[in-house]
């Protein structure tokens, strides 16, 4: 992740968590959600303003539905746009994502502390 980058999404998204030293997680998984949009941005996928625009419309429909928006939750919100993002160009199905997740989850269940998580093809549920 390239601190141009970083700037770019900082200007971009004025309510992303950020300290001086730039944007701040309490998680690693957001990072890495952080990390990945960034990624796919420089890819092509999406704009800023594309980001920016889905990012504050997830963030307005978990509002209604009760979100207290006090900063815990913003990269669930982020997490979910990406998901969303993700399916609506078209890269991955939610299903698909949700698919590889979930065998994932398995594989870091079976697999010990400290040791690579490594994807069998019996993390993955039979297909329906």
């Amino acid at each position: 992740m390239t601190s141009a980058a970083i700037d770019r999404a900082t200007r971009a998204l004025p309510d992303l968590p950020r300290d001086e030293d730039g944007p701040v997680f309490r998680e690693p998984w957001e990072a890495q959600a952080f990390a990945m949009t960034l990624s796919l941005y420089d890819r092509g996928l999406f704009s800023w303003n594309e980001w920016a625009a889905a990012l504050a419309d997830e963030i307005k429909i978990a509002q209604a539905a009760g979100d207290p928006d006090t900063g815990t939750t913003y990269y669930r919100h982020w997490l979910n746009t990406l998901e969303k993002m993700i399916a609506r160009k078209g890269v991955a199905t939610i299903e698909t994502q949700h698919r590889y997740r979930d065998a994932w989850d398995h594989a870091a269940d079976r697999t010990p502390h400290g040791a690579p998580i490594v994807l069998r093809p019996e993390d993955f549920p039979p297909s329906a």
